[in-house]
């Protein structure tokens, strides 16, 4: 016969000492289950209600929560059970469960976690204002934001968001393609001052007023991302060179309007800039064509 199984699923062997036998708080919670993926954790959860009780106690003390852990998809319950019990959450990331994702089921876990800091929603298109509403209200500390491709992002629950996020520094709008220039005006008067990362990027509304107002109300500005701003032109880029001294990357590929002329300053102060100077470009297309670099003084 097989000896009896214990409900931690181990078997009584005499004078061993067996995994949760170790003190939890002190060893298994800081030393072992930090350090299993949380696909594992789902696993290991079902092998007894012993090791249940022990995930639960190390999912409600989470700081860090990123849903790519689990897979390139995660059901909706396993998602509602991993964050049932977290009242401690800092950073949150849930792309993966961009399909399904909607207000029901993350403004729950929005109220129960105000200490939140950095929040990922990049292409969760079920979501709605009333969600980012609940991350505004409810969520004083945040500083960092992806919104990227949330189609439903528009002026006014942009508004709410620079209104009630004093901390925010780095906020992603990549393809939120209802916000216009006055929404971006409103954001750089209220939360210029502390932004050090913004991407407006795929977004053909935006334009130069926009880009004016970020440069005159963000003197901390580090990276900012236009790429595919199609009304972003020199003007803009030349106020960006004036008022923006800590700037360090700009992105403005796909910006037709933006000449090189307007760039130099930029580049002089060693931007990191992703469209090539014209020569270089030149030089670079002779030599695909040709198959040889010609000796050039780049210096003329």
């Amino acid at each position: 016969r097989e000896p009896p199984m214990e409900p931690s699923g181990g078997e009584q062997v005499p004078g061993a000492v067996r995994l949760l036998d170790l003190p939890w708080e002190d060893v298994l919670l800081p030393h072992v289950l930090s350090r299993v993926p949380l696909r594992q954790l789902l696993r290991l959860q079902r092998v007894s209600r012993a090791f249940r009780a022990l995930v639960q106690l190390h999912l409600a003390g989470l700081r860090r929560f990123d849903a790519a852990q689990v897979g390139p998809q995660i059901p909706r319950a396993a998602l509602a059970w991993l964050l049932r019990d977290a009242e401690g959450l800092q950073e949150l990331a849930l792309a993966p469960c961009h399909e399904w994702l909607s207000d029901e089921d993350l403004v729950p876990v929005l109220t129960r976690n105000p200490q939140l800091r950095s929040v990922a929603l990049a292409g969760c298109g079920q979501l709605s204002r009333r969600a980012l509403g609940a991350l505004a209200e409810g969520c004083p500390r945040l500083q960092r934001l992806s919104l990227a491709h949330c189609d439903w992002v528009d002026g006014l629950a942009l508004r709410g968001l620079a209104d009630r996020c004093p901390a925010l520094e780095e906020l992603d709008l990549t393809a939120c393609r209802q916000l216009k220039d006055e929404a971006i005006v409103y954001l750089a008067q209220r939360r210029g001052a502390g932004l050090r990362s913004l991407s407006l990027a795929v977004n053909a509304n935006v334009g130069d007023a926009a880009v004016q107002e970020l440069a005159r109300n963000c003197p901390e500005l580090e990276h900012l991302d236009l790429t595919g701003c199609l009304r972003v032109g020199s003007d803009g880029v030349r106020t960006l060179a004036e008022y923006c001294p800590a700037l360090r990357s700009l992105r403005v590929r796909h910006c037709h309007h933006v000449a090189e002329p307007s760039l130099s300053r930029l580049r002089k102060r060693g931007v990191d800039i992703d469209v090539e100077p014209p020569l270089h470009q030149a030089l670079v297309l002779l030599q695909d064509m040709a198959g040889f670099a010609p000796f050039v003084n780049l210096q003329v």
